[in-house]
């Protein structure tokens, strides 16, 4: 049956090692098991700006299992198109944890990849995780330009190499998340709400929650996510999939009354047009937009952004080489947001 603790908290670490007391989740695993920890670095930026997970929940998972004789760890992460994993892991702390407790850390951009089906989804997945005898994904509850929030189900797009993950782009995110969750178990979830952004994936607007959680269902651990982001779970589409294909169990406690504050989706009425949009692209022209005070200008074009503009002309400015057929465009994949910045502040 599935469940979920949780842990309002000032210390991570300990945080952890009380809700992994109270499930004691490796009980019935052999201690030859192979364990994969998969956190969220999809930046390089530490976890104080509420973009990845904080590297003592991962310690405090280390220090744990080593406690109960296993042996057989390892991180393995790949962080998103445009950003170097090996980076990710210097700058996030798990070099030092890794070299601290002798865990080895894996940049999966280099391993190779294996593909796997389900409902009728293709797609391919990273041979070390396919093999994994126990999988412990550790997402940061965290908001999304595209899918609201992320947190279980979205981080696992860090198993799959960067031509899929564009893929999933452009075929809209929901059905390749929900379909994701049908291919690759994940036997535990702890999640990092202890500092988050509600509303960006790359940081940069960190808000201190002060909660962990731990789930064996990511579609149960999603929907708290939901809920403590101030949405309802039938809000998130892919999880409405997930509940059709008869994954997992929704969160069901009421815990929507003090959402951290919802992303403000307004843009100041900036006339953007968002189909498909990679996630680096559109953090980028967000950053842009609030670094120029976008309240103060009116632009004199709609903007594009998105996989869905390729090969299609039409007037208006458009965001990276996707959209290279509007009147005016600003290159790259993803254009810097200095690239964005100078245009639109130009334009103004």
């Amino acid at each position: 049956m599935s469940c979920l603790y949780f842990e309002n908290t000032d210390d991570p670490f300990q945080a952890t090692r009380i809700l992994l007391n109270r499930m004691k989740p490796f009980d019935a695993l052999s201690r030859k098991s192979k364990i994969i920890l998969k956190p969220n670095l999809v930046v390089s930026k530490p976890s104080s700006s509420g973009a990845t997970t904080d590297p003592r929940i991962a310690e405090a998972v280390i220090v744990y299992l080593k406690d109960l004789g296993f042996s057989n760890i390892s991180i393995r992460e790949s962080s998103w198109i445009g950003d170097d994993t090996k980076k990710a892991f210097k700058v996030c702390g798990y070099v030092e944890l890794s070299e601290k407790y002798g865990i080895p850390l894996f940049d999966l951009k280099g391993d190779t990849a294996v593909e796997m089906e389900f409902n009728g989804f293709k797609t391919s997945i990273f041979k070390s995780i396919s093999e994994a005898d126990y999988l412990i994904n550790l997402p940061l509850i965290k908001g999304h330009c595209q899918t609201k929030i992320t947190c279980a189900l979205k981080n696992l797009k860090g198993c799959i190499p960067d031509s899929e993950k564009r893929r999933f782009h452009s075929e809209g995110l929901h059905r390749p998340i929900a379909c994701l969750n049908g291919m690759i178990k994940q036997n535990l979830i702890i999640a990092d709400g202890f500092i988050t952004d509600p509303g960006f994936e790359e940081g940069g607007n960190p808000k201190q929650m002060g909660i962990i959680a731990i789930s064996d269902d990511p579609v149960m651990m999603d929907s708290f996510a939901a809920f403590k982001l101030g949405f309802h779970p039938d809000e998130i589409k892919y999880l409405k999939l997930c509940r059709e294909y008869g994954f997992g169990t929704y969160y069901r406690e009421n815990s929507g009354n003090d959402p951290i504050v919802r992303a403000d989706e307004n843009l100041n009425n900036i006339r953007i047009h968002q189909e498909n949009a990679c996630s680096n692209c559109y953090s980028n022209l967000l950053s842009a937009l609030k670094k120029i005070n976008s309240g103060n200008h009116e632009f004199r074009e709609d903007i594009y952004i998105g996989q869905s503009y390729k090969g299609k002309t039409f007037s208006g400015t458009g965001i990276g080489d996707c959209c290279k057929g509007a009147s005016h465009f600003i290159p790259g994949c993803p254009p810097s947001t200095d690239d964005i910045y100078m245009y639109l502040a130009d334009k103004k």
